[in-house]
């Protein structure tokens, strides 16, 4: 007779055991705690069917004996799920291996394990090892988010925003984050309310780039009835809703300086009224600001109060754009493809070889959010030929519109072989800077820079001697 887990742990830690069975069985969940991969396997063996399979892959510890194969070839990969400590990447070969997209990152939290057994089930296909002959992929870092939305950190930049995220969140201070629009903003604000103590508390997310300045203030802090024509009934505004949780106001550099002044008065003390009332409200919450102006310029030109500015900023997130750390493409397409093929119930498929060489050649200006468009026109389509034409013409439109910005009355008069020599200038230079940045990523190491460039290690050989790169 078969008997249902949510969660199966392989760990020999007794507090994570402890954690796990604390956090979970007191809401009614069922959860078994194993010390070896052997044990786990048994329990399979004797009918125990789960929803999930938590390696608890701690440091110093060996991998093989963790990882299993005749373990992992018992379980789907959807099911698999990593306990890691937080900057240890040994295991990232051996997720790889076995299509584990899943990770937490200790210490763990209780939500996380809730988020577990709650996770909608997959459309992947069973785990199937990959070759041995396969290549490394980079160390990254995933992290689940609700919506399935997700954390992705595959460069050093991003790996040091992390970090820094995981040592704000928990102090109950304002963040200011700046990034070009699409680079991820929401999902830093996210990660930032996850490791709150108050991440099981509302987060919420106001644009107030998207509101006219009165439909903003009501927005924000609500309304009394008969505060306006229209106001039949009274109505709590974000302010409120999100009493001790998160608040995310993104665009603020759009905010009017009427509505920046008010916002000020709410950040230093707490509170403020209803439209209409003529009480106050005093409120807890926890503000994350966002926008993707470049906040110096708009001081100085009086469209965003300074003092505003120093409220907002005890502690600043700089997200870079997508084109500065393109090693990390191909990831963030191989997650959207699978995520993408499970919410239109379709099958994932890997993309070709040189859409990806043409996705890491194009500067994507829109960021994440162009890329998760493109990469969900290509999954409907099915049609890879065509995306790939797309990719290319956007990058040379890109690479002959950029000389001409620059361009002097000499240049002007050159012939058209003159300007294609600008043209394969431009694109030296952008095959320089993706190098550079993929060796400098590896350590240089030069087979792992290869893999992330999706060329050949004897092309990229050529391509340093060609170019003259050095450590």
């Amino acid at each position: 007779m078969t008997h249902a887990v949510q969660i199966l742990a392989i760990s020999d830690d007794t507090k994570v055991c402890e954690l796990i069975h604390s956090s979970l069985e007191s809401e009614g969940y069922q959860a078994m705690c194993v010390p070896s991969p052997q044990e786990a396997l048994q329990l399979l063996h004797k009918g125990v069917v789960t929803d999930c399979l938590l390696f608890d892959a701690a440091k110093n510890k060996p991998r093989d004996g963790l990882f299993s194969p005749a373990l992992l070839e018992t379980v789907s990969s959807d099911k698999l799920c990593i306990l890691s400590e937080m900057g240890d990447t040994s295991w990232r070969n051996h997720a790889a291996k076995w299509s584990i997209n899943t990770v937490l990152t200790k210490p763990l939290l209780r939500h996380d394990l809730e988020k577990l057994t709650s996770r909608p089930k997959s459309v992947f296909a069973p785990a199937v090892p990959v070759a041995a002959t396969s290549p490394k992929v980079p160390d990254f870092h995933l992290e689940e988010l609700d919506n399935n939305r997700f954390f992705l950190a595959a460069t050093p930049t991003m790996m040091q925003i992390y970090k820094d995220i995981r040592i704000l969140a928990p102090v109950d201070i304002p963040v200011l984050i700046l990034g070009e629009s699409g680079v991820g903003k929401e999902i830093v604000a996210m990660l930032l309310h996850k490791y709150h103590a108050r991440s099981e508390k509302k987060f919420l997310n106001v644009n107030c780039a998207a509101l006219p300045t009165e439909l903003l203030e009501s927005e924000l802090f609500g309304y009394e009835a008969g505060a306006f024509t229209g106001a039949i009934k009274a109505k709590p505004g974000k302010f409120e809703l999100a009493n001790k949780g998160t608040l995310l106001l993104d665009e603020i550099g759009e905010m009017s300086p009427q509505m920046q002044a008010k916002l000020l008065h709410v950040l230093q003390d707490g509170s403020f009224a209803r439209l209409g009332a003529r009480t106050t409200t005093q409120v807890d919450v926890r503000v994350l600001a966002a926008t993707n102006i470049n906040i110096q310029d708009a001081i100085a030109e009086k469209r965003f109060r300074e003092d505003l500015y120093y409220r907002l900023n005890a502690f600043t997130i700089t997200i870079p754009p997508l084109r500065e750390r393109r090693q990390e493409i191909p990831l963030l397409m191989d997650q959207l493809i699978q995520r993408g093929a499970a919410e239109l119930g379709r099958r994932p498929f890997a993309f070709s070889g040189q859409i990806m060489e043409a996705a890491m050649e194009y500067h994507w200006p829109g960021n994440l959010r162009e890329l998760r468009n493109f990469v969900t026109r290509t999954l409907i389509l099915q049609d890879q030929e065509s995306a790939y034409k797309d990719l290319r013409a956007k990058t040379r439109t890109v690479s002959t519109a950029s000389p001409v910005v620059s361009m002097d009355p000499v240049v002007e008069t050159r012939t058209m072989a003159g300007m294609k020599g600008v043209v394969n200038g431009v694109k030296n230079q952008t095959e320089i800077r993706m190098i550079q940045d993929a060796l400098s990523a590896s350590g240089w190491n030069r087979r792992r820079a290869a893999t992330n460039l999706n060329i050949s290690y004897r092309a990229l050989l050529y391509k340093i001697q060609q170019h003259g790169l050095t450590a």
